[in-house]
């Protein structure tokens, strides 16, 4: 946990920014995964961690504004439990780790939402992933689970998201604790990748060797494959041969849950071939130049933009794409081969504050998603701050069926040569992504260097 002070220092700006009534907050609960004793390893809500720093199941806890009062519902663990899981610290003196005064038995909940109903005070929820606990609050607050999406409450997740946004010292610390981990699952990803071994060999490796270096879990289900085209596969049943490119995202978190999220893509083999060269060498271009561009009062949508124009500039020079570059970004030309969005906050989540809403998160009332396909991906537009912690990742994909179905509605054929796209089908694709703070100066790519110019990784995937 942080000290103290930070936990109490939160909750009160919190409260200050919301202004008036309760603020509900639900922790997660255990989760079966067949039978109510064989449970999913246990995962905190990360507001709940962020304001409340519990990293145990079964909680709820409120600030009321109007009271001047924080409390956190939970029962102590019972002898009968503590056969199964042992025993541990009592409630109250975990709270009081967090700068929390106050504790009540789970049975109270109840009675103290009905009264601020009762009373006409307004209940501040978040929105909910959970369906456990969209049926909790619907209880709670007497209204039909289907009605409680929309209960969620603008100020306190605009109040979350202004908090939230800007990393502390603290946890990009955290970040890059995650990213040490992360960076020697990536190292020796590079050294194992060879041909005639299955891909779940270095993914199993990976993720054992997280665990042995004391993180807590990985940050999201990790992405291993020659298959690079589908952008999440999380299939890793094939064999890898000479000349593949596997696309390898993984990230672990740290202890206290912050995350990481790393991708390079490996020559299978150890050498890239003269035409994976130049395919790499555009994303790797477009992903150096978008970090470098980034600084505080920069639009995220225009390093975007400045990436999509890389990659175009970059196939058109291999005869792929045609035309003018800026007319050909504009209409979305650019999409076919990179129809994902240039990155996203990262911190407690790996897409950070993403269950709130991604428009909360990464847009404001003027900078408005785009309906455009691929720039419609893009999960962060809103100008740049200073504390924000970013992913930047462009890819150049050949995707066959997307292939496919623009060359035969005849789409964009002004900008791009589907002769010549044709004989790169089968080709994968590849993604490079690094973990960036955005500083007052710029910004800074955190954690240790991960080999990915062409020289570096093939010099560690060749040993």
């Amino acid at each position: 946990m942080f000290p103290k002070e930070v936990y109490r220092a939160r909750r009160q700006r919190l409260a200050a920014d919301v202004g008036i009534g309760v603020i509900l907050f639900l922790g997660n609960d255990h989760s079966p995964m067949n039978y109510p004793d064989n449970l999913y390893p246990f995962r905190q809500d990360s507001s709940f961690l962020y304001f409340w720093g519990q990293d145990i199941p079964e909680l709820t806890a409120a600030i009321d504004i109007d009271a001047s009062r924080e409390i956190v519902f939970g029962d102590e663990i019972t002898l009968e439990e503590s056969v199964w899981s042992g025993t541990a610290p009592s409630l109250r003196s975990l709270c009081e780790k967090a700068a929390i005064d106050e504790t009540a038995p789970a049975d109270q909940l109840h009675e103290f939402v009905r009264k601020a109903v009762k009373s006409n005070r307004s209940v501040h929820i978040l929105p909910q992933y959970r369906a456990g606990n969209t049926l909790k609050i619907s209880r709670l607050l007497g209204r039909a689970p289907e009605a409680i999406a929309k209960t969620a409450s603008p100020e306190l997740i605009r109040a979350v998201v202004s908090q939230r946004s800007a990393k502390s010292d603290a946890e990009v610390e955290q970040i890059e604790t995650a990213l040490d981990i992360t960076c020697a699952m990536h190292t020796m990803a590079m050294q194992m990748t060879s041909p005639g071994k299955y891909e779940l060999e270095i993914v199993s490796a990976m993720e054992s060797l997280a665990y042995s270096r004391g993180g807590s879990r990985m940050s999201y289900p990790t992405i291993f494959s020659i298959n690079g085209d589908i952008l999440h596969n999380q299939f890793h049943g094939n064999i890898m041969q000479n000349g593949d490119l596997a696309v390898n995202d993984a990230g672990a978190e740290s202890p206290m849950h912050y995350a990481s999220d790393i991708t390079r893509t490996i020559p299978v083999g150890g050498t890239f071939s003269p035409r994976q060269k130049d395919i790499y060498g555009i994303a790797l271009a477009a992903q150096e130049q978008a970090i470098e561009s980034m600084r505080p009062g920069i639009e995220f949508r225009d390093v975007h933009k400045l990436s999509c124009r890389i990659i175009t500039e970059g196939l058109q020079q291999l005869g792929l794409m045609q035309g003018d570059v800026d007319e050909s970004v504009d209409q979305g030309a650019h999409a076919l081969f990179q129809p994902a969005g240039l990155g996203h906050m990262i911190g407690l989540d790996v897409h950070d504050m993403e269950g709130l809403g991604e428009d909360f998160v990464g847009y404001t009332n003027t900078i408005t998603r785009s309906s455009l396909f691929g720039t419609n991906r893009l999960r962060m537009a809103r100008p740049l701050e200073a504390g924000f912690v970013m992913t930047v990742e462009p890819g150049i994909y050949f995707i066959s069926q997307l292939i496919d179905r623009w060359k035969a509605e005849k789409k964009f054929l002004q900008f791009i040569d589907y002769d010549k796209v044709e004989a790169f089908k089968g080709f994968g694709g590849v993604r490079v992504e690094d973990n960036v703070l955005v500083t007052e100066e710029g910004v800074r790519v955190l954690g240790p260097p991960i080999p990915k110019s062409i020289e570096d990784v093939e010099a560690l995937a060749s040993l």
